[in-house]
């Protein structure tokens, strides 16, 4: 469980550099996106899916 701990910080580290970054680039080339809102983070996301492989 502590491997899964390790995985879901240095995915929330990622996700927390790479976001605004990704947004900002959406936002300046016009690209429509939706904001519903979410019960899971993507980084929760992300390492369930990175858990799963």
């Amino acid at each position: 469980m502590n491997n899964l701990d390790a995985i879901f910080v240095d995915v929330d580290d990622f996700c927390q550099t790479f976001l605004p970054a990704w947004e900002k680039y959406l936002i300046s080339s016009w690209v429509k996106q939706r904001h519903k809102t979410f019960c899971l983070s993507v980084s929760e996301v992300m390492t369930i899916v990175i858990a799963f492989h």
